[in-house]
């Protein structure tokens, strides 16, 4: 096989999703300001609910399950992602998805899961737009959050 014809190895750009992790950990703290005392917060958008969950509270990272429900979408389209908020660099990054199962920095491809190589990234970026529309749609509502009340 050529040079030209060997597949290319995907190669995960670490600046580009750091950026991301720490812009998805200032748009939580906006949006849960007081994830430290409350476990849940909704956020209704339309028909759609948005639900973020605290699982785990540690000193120095706080561990959330962000569910996206549209009923107009058949169930296997929730989304029900796992998210660790690292409050000593302000990150946080989607670390395991519906499955339970951890996700990987990069997946070789194609493989038994059917995971793109950039998955993380991926799930990243949807949890991004999905906290914006949240944080834009809420504003211009004027209504912010349903609060389940504290631990």
């Amino acid at each position: 096989m050529q040079k030209s014809q060997k597949k290319r190895r995907f190669k995960m750009n670490l600046a580009e999703l750091h950026a991301l992790c720490e812009a998805n950990y200032a748009r939580l703290v906006r949006l849960f300001p007081d994830y430290q005392q409350a476990n849940e917060r909704r956020f209704r958008l339309g028909q759609r609910l948005v639900v973020l969950t605290v699982i785990e509270r540690d000193r120095h990272t706080t561990s959330l399950k962000i569910q996206y429900h549209a009923p107009q979408l058949p169930k296997l389209m929730d989304s029900n992602l796992y998210l660790r908020m690292y409050h000593d660099v302000g990150m946080a990054e989607v670390v395991k998805h519906r499955s339970g199962r951890r996700l990987e920095s990069r997946y070789d491809y194609p493989n038994s899961e059917m995971h793109q190589p950039d998955e993380k990234q991926q799930q990243n970026q949807f949890v991004s737009e999905l906290l914006s529309f949240c944080l834009s749609d809420a504003q211009a509502d004027g209504v912010f959050f349903e609060v389940d009340g504290g631990s």
